[in-house]
């Protein structure tokens, strides 16, 4: 699929190092001093912005297990951003935020670095965003994890466990939002666990957890990136 305006978005070759709209729920103080935040199942939709007007600087955290299988390769998952206009695409390949690109022009979406191995406690992956520099024209940011190289690897989402995306408030460190994917997938090799999206001036998240077959070639395309 052709990018908009014709753009090509060329992957590195080689590796560097109807849902239900739920009210804003506070946090409470869960066990270990830990501030706890949503629990959302598949398809549910909360207001981040609307009831806490100051939020500004979030934390995306993506994380993972891989399931004890032998397939000959290490597991490599990345964790990517498409910042989309009105209608569902990229405005341009620069709207793509993962491992080739970590950053946005605007600094709005800065994907913090790639893991390779997937190993230590804790997210896998983070991106970072600043819905106060999100430019006009990006209506939704969809955040989605696919599986390096998974067609020669014989690797898919079947052989991935414990797969979650958690909001948390940079300036507090609290945990907003949490989506445990539950769904067992099974030759899938890319996922769209989610996105932010504006809704009458406020930002939202809707807990989406669809799988892709194509790895992220597939998203590119979904998302109107042509991969070169």
């Amino acid at each position: 699929m052709s990018g908009v305006g014709g753009e090509r978005c060329r992957l590195p070759a080689a590796r560097q190092g109807g849902g239900i709209t739920l009210p804003y729920v506070k946090q409470y103080v869960g066990e270990g001093g830990f501030v706890m935040g949503i629990n959302l199942s598949k398809g549910q939709k909360v207001d981040l912005t609307k009831g806490n007007p100051g939020l500004k600087n979030i934390m995306v955290g993506l994380g993972w297990d891989v399931n004890t299988f032998d397939s000959g390769a290490d597991f490599d998952l990345d964790a990517c951003a498409f910042m989309l206009g009105a209608n569902g695409k990229c405005p341009t390949e620069k709207d793509f935020i993962f491992y080739g690109n970590l950053t946005h022009t605007s600094e709005s979406v800065k994907h913090m670095g790639d893991n390779l191995t997937g190993e230590g406690e804790g997210d896998d992956e983070q991106i970072e965003v600043d819905l106060t520099k999100v430019p006009a024209g990006i209506e939704r940011i969809a955040f989605t994890v696919t599986i390096y190289d998974a067609e020669s690897r014989r690797q898919n989402f079947g052989q991935v466990s414990n797969a979650y995306i958690r909001i948390t408030d940079e300036s507090t460190g609290a945990e907003l939002v949490r989506f445990d994917l539950a769904e067992d997938f099974s030759i899938e090799t890319a996922v769209v666990v989610g996105e932010l999206y504006r809704n009458n001036g406020e930002w939202k998240f809707n807990a989406i957890g669809g799988g892709f077959q194509g790895g992220l070639a597939a998203l590119c395309g979904h998302y109107g990136i042509e991969v070169a």
